[in-house]
């Protein structure tokens, strides 16, 4: 099989299998056009983000439809760990579902069973974009389903830290992400990421990771020197900046640069 026609979630495994970092970005604006923009840049996969963002169900399908089309796998991360919220995710086809505040093995088991059939879980079955529009036969579907697609469990609390042994064993988790930022507010230290106590769990995080053999992420901006620590660590995928971070930076970048030519430029003919 060659890899344009390889499933994206069978290319990120590829990849991992490599040894190849797989990078990606966040995506939480509402126009679709930045997904497949971002998506041609060349990422491995696209964050998009339904929890913190504007993104409703119908713009979620215009930016899977648009990672797709630009070559990016989509991982989804959805509100909450509710099969509810899940299963309109998972009928749209997405590379991936991020399922937030993973604390306990049982939160990971509830993750998983929400994206498995019965018997193996409680998924109900209609899906539409998933099996393209029918192109795909239901019961080869039900069949492939499992294995075309990541059901991610984030770890962001310190609970999920004490807890990380029990939540990778539970069978359907197929990889870890982490989220810095809350993973610092369950420790009463929220945006401290780089305090000793946060860095020790992010530490943490990363032997057992690494100890269990689990696809490990993480979740962070864009300041190199984060990023720089996190690929050191061993992560096999990173999340890092973002479509608005991206635009403020593009923007601010022209906007100083024309005002530093104008201002030269007037220097130069105050001289004459």
């Amino acid at each position: 099989m060659t890899d344009t026609n390889m499933a994206p979630i069978d290319r990120i495994r590829r990849k991992i299998a490599a040894r190849e970092l797989v990078v990606g970005t966040h995506v939480s604006l509402l126009d679709c056009s930045i997904t497949e923009l971002l998506a041609c840049v060349g990422f491995d996969f696209l964050w998009i983000d339904t929890e913190h963002s504007a993104i409703d169900k119908g713009a979620l399908q215009h930016h899977l439809i648009a990672a797709q089309a630009g070559g990016a796998a989509a991982f989804v991360r959805i509100p909450w760990n509710d099969p509810v919220l899940a299963k309109p995710v998972l009928e749209m086809g997405p590379a991936g579902i991020v399922f937030p505040m993973i604390r306990t093995a049982d939160d990971a088991r509830a993750a998983v069973s929400a994206c498995l059939y019965p018997p193996a879980g409680v998924r109900g079955f209609g899906p539409r974009r998933a099996v393209r529009y029918g192109v795909t036969p239901g019961d080869q579907y039900i069949r492939e389903a499992a294995a075309s697609m990541w059901r991610i469990m984030q770890i962001e609390h310190v609970d999920a830290v004490n807890n990380l042994d029990e939540i990778i064993g539970v069978a359907g988790v197929d990889a870890i992400v982490v989220g810095p930022n809350d993973l610092s507010g369950s420790v009463g230290l929220l945006g401290q990421t780089q305090h000793a106590e946060v860095v020790k769990l992010c530490d943490r995080i990363t032997e057992v990771a690494l100890k269990r053999k689990v696809p490990f992420g993480v979740s962070i901006g864009d300041d190199p020197v984060v990023v720089k620590r996190w690929i050191e660590r061993g992560v096999d995928w990173i999340a890092t900046g973002g479509d608005t971070g991206s635009l403020m930076a593009g923007g601010r970048h022209a906007l100083d640069q024309a005002r530093e030519f104008r201002s030269g430029t007037v220097k130069s003919c105050m001289k004459r």
